[in-house]
Protein backbone atom coordinates (compact mmCIF):
# COMPACT_ATOMS: atom_id res chain seq x y z
CA UNK A 1 0.00 0.00 0.00
CA UNK A 2 2.87 2.51 0.90
CA UNK A 3 4.78 1.84 -2.53
CA UNK A 4 1.34 1.97 -3.98
CA UNK A 5 0.83 5.09 -2.51
CA UNK A 6 4.49 6.69 -3.58
CA UNK A 7 3.79 5.13 -7.36
CA UNK A 8 0.63 7.42 -7.68
CA UNK A 9 2.13 10.38 -6.26
CA UNK A 10 4.81 10.52 -8.39
CA UNK A 11 2.95 9.72 -11.45
CA UNK A 12 0.74 12.75 -10.59
CA UNK A 13 3.77 15.20 -9.91
CA UNK A 14 6.50 13.76 -12.51
CA UNK A 15 3.82 12.10 -15.36
CA UNK A 16 2.24 15.65 -17.02
CA UNK A 17 6.10 16.67 -17.81
CA UNK A 18 6.46 12.88 -19.76
CA UNK A 19 2.92 13.41 -21.21
CA UNK A 20 3.34 16.91 -22.17
CA UNK A 21 6.65 16.22 -24.00
CA UNK A 22 5.46 13.23 -25.82
CA UNK A 23 1.39 15.05 -26.64
CA UNK A 24 3.00 17.87 -28.14
CA UNK A 25 4.98 18.51 -31.27
CA UNK A 26 8.15 18.84 -28.84
CA UNK A 27 8.77 14.58 -28.96
CA UNK A 28 8.37 15.33 -33.14
CA UNK A 29 11.02 17.49 -33.49
CA UNK A 30 13.71 16.01 -30.78
CA UNK A 31 13.41 19.09 -28.42
CA UNK A 32 15.01 17.37 -25.51
CA UNK A 33 18.49 18.31 -25.76
CA UNK A 34 17.09 21.94 -24.83
CA UNK A 35 14.89 20.42 -22.33
CA UNK A 36 17.85 18.90 -20.73
CA UNK A 37 20.10 22.39 -20.89
CA UNK A 38 16.98 24.27 -19.40
CA UNK A 39 17.64 21.72 -16.37
CA UNK A 40 20.72 22.11 -15.97
CA UNK A 41 20.57 26.50 -16.34
CA UNK A 42 17.56 26.23 -13.77
CA UNK A 43 19.87 23.79 -11.25
CA UNK A 44 22.57 26.49 -11.41
CA UNK A 45 19.71 29.07 -10.71
CA UNK A 46 18.40 27.44 -7.90
CA UNK A 47 21.99 27.17 -6.50
CA UNK A 48 22.19 31.01 -6.52
CA UNK A 49 18.98 31.61 -5.06
CA UNK A 50 19.93 29.37 -2.40
CA UNK A 51 23.27 31.23 -1.91
CA UNK A 52 21.61 34.73 -1.58
CA UNK A 53 18.48 33.33 0.33
CA UNK A 54 21.13 32.03 2.73
CA UNK A 55 22.97 35.11 2.85
CA UNK A 56 20.26 37.77 3.15
CA UNK A 57 17.22 36.30 4.55
CA UNK A 58 16.97 36.11 8.43
CA UNK A 59 15.19 32.91 9.91
CA UNK A 60 12.40 33.30 11.45
CA UNK A 61 10.71 30.71 13.91
CA UNK A 62 6.93 32.01 13.43
CA UNK A 63 5.08 32.19 10.61
CA UNK A 64 4.50 36.20 10.55
CA UNK A 65 4.68 37.36 7.41
CA UNK A 66 7.25 40.08 7.02
CA UNK A 67 6.70 42.53 4.21
CA UNK A 68 10.36 43.23 4.02
CA UNK A 69 11.47 39.65 4.10
CA UNK A 70 8.94 39.06 1.42
CA UNK A 71 10.04 41.46 -0.60
CA UNK A 72 13.15 40.56 -0.62
CA UNK A 73 12.49 37.20 -0.84
CA UNK A 74 10.73 38.19 -4.00
CA UNK A 75 13.72 40.16 -5.62
CA UNK A 76 16.01 37.05 -5.63
CA UNK A 77 13.26 35.22 -6.99
CA UNK A 78 13.68 37.55 -10.23
CA UNK A 79 17.26 35.18 -10.29
CA UNK A 80 14.51 32.09 -12.15
CA UNK A 81 13.63 34.97 -14.93
CA UNK A 82 17.33 35.75 -15.07
CA UNK A 83 17.58 31.89 -15.72
CA UNK A 84 15.07 31.94 -18.27
CA UNK A 85 16.25 34.71 -20.18
CA UNK A 86 19.95 32.93 -20.37
CA UNK A 87 17.83 29.52 -21.28
CA UNK A 88 16.06 30.96 -23.90
CA UNK A 89 17.85 33.67 -25.42
CA UNK A 90 22.07 32.67 -24.59
CA UNK A 91 22.07 29.09 -25.31
CA UNK A 92 22.23 27.54 -28.34
CA UNK A 93 19.46 25.51 -29.58
CA UNK A 94 18.52 23.02 -32.58
CA UNK A 95 16.91 24.64 -35.52
CA UNK A 96 13.55 24.81 -33.52
CA UNK A 97 10.92 27.52 -34.17
CA UNK A 98 10.22 29.97 -31.00
CA UNK A 99 7.43 28.39 -30.24
CA UNK A 100 8.69 24.85 -29.41
CA UNK A 101 12.23 26.54 -27.57
CA UNK A 102 10.07 28.35 -24.91
CA UNK A 103 8.09 25.44 -24.39
CA UNK A 104 10.97 22.72 -24.30
CA UNK A 105 12.34 25.50 -21.86
CA UNK A 106 9.64 25.67 -19.69
CA UNK A 107 9.14 21.50 -19.91
CA UNK A 108 12.62 21.25 -18.30
CA UNK A 109 12.77 23.90 -16.40
CA UNK A 110 9.50 22.63 -14.57
CA UNK A 111 10.86 19.78 -14.62
CA UNK A 112 14.06 20.43 -12.60
CA UNK A 113 12.16 21.87 -10.08
CA UNK A 114 9.86 19.23 -9.37
CA UNK A 115 12.49 16.83 -8.62
CA UNK A 116 14.52 19.19 -6.26
CA UNK A 117 11.92 20.16 -4.47
CA UNK A 118 9.63 17.37 -4.32
CA UNK A 119 11.37 13.91 -5.38
CA UNK A 120 13.09 14.11 -1.79
CA UNK A 121 10.27 14.40 0.11
CA UNK A 122 8.00 12.29 -1.70
CA UNK A 123 10.05 9.47 -1.22
CA UNK A 124 10.72 9.71 2.18
CA UNK A 125 6.59 10.61 3.12
CA UNK A 126 4.80 9.03 0.67
CA UNK A 127 6.02 5.65 1.55
CA UNK A 128 4.35 6.13 5.55
CA UNK A 129 2.30 4.09 6.85
CA UNK A 130 -0.65 6.30 7.49
CA UNK A 131 -2.28 7.96 4.14
CA UNK A 132 -2.47 11.09 3.79
CA UNK A 133 -2.79 13.97 0.84
CA UNK A 134 -0.11 15.57 1.38
CA UNK A 135 1.83 14.52 -1.76
CA UNK A 136 -1.51 14.22 -3.74
CA UNK A 137 -1.98 18.23 -3.30
CA UNK A 138 2.43 18.65 -4.03
CA UNK A 139 1.36 16.56 -6.90
CA UNK A 140 -1.53 18.90 -7.93
CA UNK A 141 1.20 21.97 -7.51
CA UNK A 142 3.76 20.45 -9.20
CA UNK A 143 0.90 20.90 -12.06
CA UNK A 144 0.26 24.09 -11.82
CA UNK A 145 4.15 24.98 -11.09
CA UNK A 146 4.36 23.27 -14.81
CA UNK A 147 1.55 25.42 -16.57
CA UNK A 148 3.22 28.62 -14.58
CA UNK A 149 6.54 28.01 -15.86
CA UNK A 150 5.78 27.42 -19.45
CA UNK A 151 3.28 30.62 -19.54
CA UNK A 152 6.35 32.79 -18.10
CA UNK A 153 8.36 31.02 -20.85
CA UNK A 154 6.03 32.34 -23.54
CA UNK A 155 5.90 35.72 -22.00
CA UNK A 156 9.91 35.66 -21.45
CA UNK A 157 10.19 34.21 -25.36
CA UNK A 158 7.75 37.28 -26.41
CA UNK A 159 9.78 39.91 -24.29
CA UNK A 160 13.28 38.80 -24.90
CA UNK A 161 13.11 37.55 -28.75
CA UNK A 162 10.10 38.99 -30.18
CA UNK A 163 11.22 41.94 -31.58
CA UNK A 164 8.02 43.11 -33.44
CA UNK A 165 5.30 43.05 -31.35
CA UNK A 166 2.24 45.33 -30.72
CA UNK A 167 3.66 48.31 -28.28
CA UNK A 168 0.04 47.96 -26.59
CA UNK A 169 0.64 44.16 -25.02
CA UNK A 170 4.38 44.86 -23.64
CA UNK A 171 2.61 46.64 -20.87
CA UNK A 172 0.22 43.60 -20.26
CA UNK A 173 3.39 40.91 -20.90
CA UNK A 174 5.19 41.99 -18.58
CA UNK A 175 2.38 42.44 -15.81
CA UNK A 176 1.52 38.91 -16.45
CA UNK A 177 5.22 38.02 -16.00
CA UNK A 178 5.79 39.83 -12.47
CA UNK A 179 2.39 38.31 -10.92
CA UNK A 180 4.12 34.73 -12.56
CA UNK A 181 7.69 35.45 -10.88
CA UNK A 182 6.03 36.86 -7.91
CA UNK A 183 3.48 33.79 -7.06
CA UNK A 184 5.86 32.55 -4.23
CA UNK A 185 5.25 35.65 -2.10
CA UNK A 186 1.69 36.09 -3.25
CA UNK A 187 1.15 32.68 -1.76
CA UNK A 188 2.93 33.08 1.37
CA UNK A 189 0.86 35.84 1.87
CA UNK A 190 -2.64 33.91 1.74
CA UNK A 191 -1.14 31.34 3.92
CA UNK A 192 0.43 33.66 6.69
CA UNK A 193 -1.76 36.67 6.50
CA UNK A 194 -4.94 35.58 5.28
CA UNK A 195 -5.02 31.99 6.63
CA UNK A 196 -5.36 29.77 3.75
CA UNK A 197 -4.72 25.63 4.42
CA UNK A 198 -2.44 23.95 1.81
CA UNK A 199 -5.38 22.64 0.02
CA UNK A 200 -7.22 26.86 -0.89
CA UNK A 201 -3.56 27.41 -1.85
CA UNK A 202 -2.89 24.54 -4.61
CA UNK A 203 -6.95 25.35 -5.86
CA UNK A 204 -5.94 28.71 -5.82
CA UNK A 205 -2.42 27.75 -7.79
CA UNK A 206 -4.15 25.66 -10.33
CA UNK A 207 -6.80 28.40 -11.10
CA UNK A 208 -4.45 30.90 -11.47
CA UNK A 209 -2.39 28.80 -13.66
CA UNK A 210 -4.69 28.04 -16.12
CA UNK A 211 -5.93 32.00 -16.34
CA UNK A 212 -2.35 32.74 -16.78
CA UNK A 213 -1.46 30.12 -19.40
CA UNK A 214 -4.51 31.06 -21.09
CA UNK A 215 -4.01 35.11 -21.24
CA UNK A 216 0.17 33.88 -21.98
CA UNK A 217 -1.41 31.65 -25.09
CA UNK A 218 -3.64 35.03 -26.08
CA UNK A 219 -0.76 37.37 -25.97
CA UNK A 220 1.35 34.77 -28.06
CA UNK A 221 -0.77 34.73 -30.86
CA UNK A 222 -1.62 38.31 -30.72
CA UNK A 223 1.88 39.00 -31.27
CA UNK A 224 2.48 36.75 -34.52
CA UNK A 225 -0.15 38.82 -36.37
CA UNK A 226 1.22 41.35 -38.38
CA UNK A 227 -1.29 43.66 -38.87
CA UNK A 228 -0.94 44.42 -35.00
Amino acid sequence: MTLFHFFNCAILTFGPHAVYYSATPLSEYDTLGTSVKAAVVYLATALVKLVCLATFLQVSETEVFDPYQEALKAMIGFIDVAGLYYALAQLTHRNISQNHKFQAVGLGWAFADSVLHRLAPLWVGARGLEFTWDYVLQGLEANANLVFTISLAALGSLMWLRKNKPKSLIPIIYTCAVIIATMPSITSYLKRVMGWHFPKIVGFELVTSLVMAFISCQLFILCQRPSL
